[in-house]
């Protein structure tokens, strides 16, 4: 390696992009065009930097297998950034593998690392756990042991363990302040910020309640019987009933509990599952399907009783019975919530995060495009879109995965 190079790489360690660029701009061997791609990673210009990365990897000889897994690594990373979750991920795990052979572990740390942060977007909490438990963070630049840090937060935060989550976040702060790199800094002081901001609100018969991500977390441990509408479920202590795929229940069950311990009238309840005011036998009828739906589901939790009006909720053993609401309002708020991270996502990532098809997020994203809320770039396969912060609350609980289910 000659001394630009070596410098290059130097400033590159250091989170200085531009510097990185000065020695080797003008340079089209390999290893120069390896380091300008991941300086263009670093002042985000992904497509440039994925291009100059491939251009690397084809340079290098079929006798440089360390430098041409270490482009496989950097190109994964690139993809990551650019939310492009539908690869393979067999041909990280083989670079991670060849850097290991060839003693290069903290390269081969950062591809395990790389393949955790995809499986922590796409909501696969448990094997992102599992990966992250089998990694030896001893030996790790500070760097590394910062992202280390943010994935082990990000798998807390998601799973609401915040104590965990606390201490993740205190490792990854040390980490970074000695890496110096201010961009890992300020990812793990924003991380932090979201603990203070509200999550999720409370309704009760008073009003709303804004709750933080510890509260939210006392409140499920507390037993209560809790309708959560962030992931359209029903919980009781360690007991997960999901509604997401039934939606009529879910509308059903939030009626009963937002009334509770009050009744709600029939006409009520079919104006708000079947959305019509003007209900007919039809409609009286098909409640009463779905009333005994929703009892065959809620019945180890919850008795659902008629009463002359209506129909009224019972919660077992003396529960509390709590609803549980998003930050933000509207049927796409896990959608508007993934956007909101500042990256461009696909609409192929989005669905697979979102594990919708790509035709109901399309719908969705040209919803909120129309109402001004996200803006696309690109055409067709290059499409991305993106959305302006949420600012003000966290938005967690609407992510893949933000709580586990049974």
């Amino acid at each position: 390696m000659d001394s630009l190079v070596a410098a290059a790489a130097r400033a590159l360690v250091a989170g200085d992009a531009l510097g990185a660029l000065k020695r080797v701009a003008l340079r089209e061997d390999p290893p120069a065009l390896a380091l300008r791609g991941i300086a263009m990673a670093q002042l985000g210009e992904h497509p440039r930097a994925r291009e100059l990365l491939r251009r690397a990897a084809r340079g290098f000889g079929a006798h440089e297998e360390l430098a041409r897994a270490r482009c496989v690594v950097a190109e994964a990373e690139v993809a990551l950034a650019m939310r492009e979750l539908g690869g393979s991920p067999r041909t990280l795990a083989a670079a991670a593998a060849a850097l290991d052979e060839r003693a290069d572990h903290a390269n081969a740390l950062h591809a395990r690392l790389i393949a955790v942060r995809r499986l922590i977007l796409v909501g696969r909490l448990d094997e992102a756990a599992a990966a992250l438990a089998l990694l030896d963070a001893r030996g790790l630049s500070p760097s590394l042991q910062a992202v280390a840090g943010l994935a082990a937060a990000e798998v807390a935060l998601r799973s609401l363990r915040t104590a965990a989550a606390l201490a993740a976040l205190e490792r990854a702060r040390a980490a970074a302040e000695r890496a110096r790199v201010p961009a890992l800094v300020a990812e793990v002081a924003e991380v932090r910020a979201a603990l203070d901001r509200p999550a999720a609100r409370r309704v009760h018969a008073a009003g709303e309640q804004p709750l933080r991500l510890a509260e939210v977390e006392a409140l499920i441990a507390s037993g209560a019987l809790v309708v959560d509408a962030c992931r359209h479920g029903l919980r009781a202590g360690a007991a997960w009933r999901p509604l997401a795929r039934r939606p009529v229940l879910f509308t059903l069950m939030r009626a009963l509990a937002e009334a509770w311990p009050g009744d709600v009238e029939r006409h009520a309840l079919i104006e708000r599952a079947f959305r019509t005011r003007r209900p007919d036998e039809t409609h009286r009828a098909r409640l009463r399907v779905e009333v005994g739906r929703l009892r065959k589901v809620v019945a180890p939790l919850a008795r659902i009783e008629a009463s002359a009006r209506g129909f009224t909720l019972v919660p077992q053993g003396g529960r509390a019975v709590v609803v549980l609401l998003p930050p933000i309002d509207g049927e796409q708020a896990s959608l508007l919530a993934l956007l909101a991270d500042g990256a461009a996502w696909s609409t192929s990532a989005l669905a697979l995060a979102l594990d919708a098809s790509q035709r109901t997020v399309q719908r969705a994203l040209v919803e909120l495009e129309a109402g001004g809320r996200v803006r696309s770039l690109g055409r067709a396969r290059a499409q991305r879109w993106l959305a302006p912060p949420l600012a003000g609350f966290t938005t967690i609980l609407l992510l893949p995965a933000a709580l586990p289910l049974e």
